[in-house]
């Protein structure tokens, strides 16, 4: 289940980039994914369409509906504030680790480069 702290923060996201719940489409569906019979047989998975901005996200990654229910409103929160400012938290993030990387990609050619003098 998801907390109820991350449940507010998502909705106070949702209050900050005036996503109305009235302009989400919201269905469910089997998800075809892993597992088994259950995943199967119970309509678990989240179709979310944003009717102003023409948005769709789809989200099949948990057995439960809830938690699918979440991480599909919390990617479409992404998506529109990403299409409202040109960039989103979720970038940001992306961003930062890729520098990260490009860092410690770099000092370990520098170190190779000592190493073989």
């Amino acid at each position: 289940m998801v907390s109820p702290e991350k449940l507010q923060a998502l909705e106070a996201k949702f209050k900050a980039l005036n996503i109305l719940s009235s302009d989400i489409i919201e269905k469910f569906m089997t998800s075809g994914n892993k597992g088994g019979q259950k995943a199967n047989k119970t309509s678990n998975a989240v179709y979310l369409k944003h009717l102003p901005s023409g948005i769709e996200v789809k989200c099949k990654e948990s057995r439960e509906r809830e938690l699918n229910r979440f991480l599909a409103r919390r990617i479409l929160a992404y998506k529109i504030e990403e299409l409202q400012t040109g960039t989103s938290e979720r970038m940001r993030e992306f961003d930062k680790i890729r520098k990260k990387k490009a860092r410690s990609k770099k000092r370990g050619i520098a170190s190779q480069n000592l190493n073989s003098n």
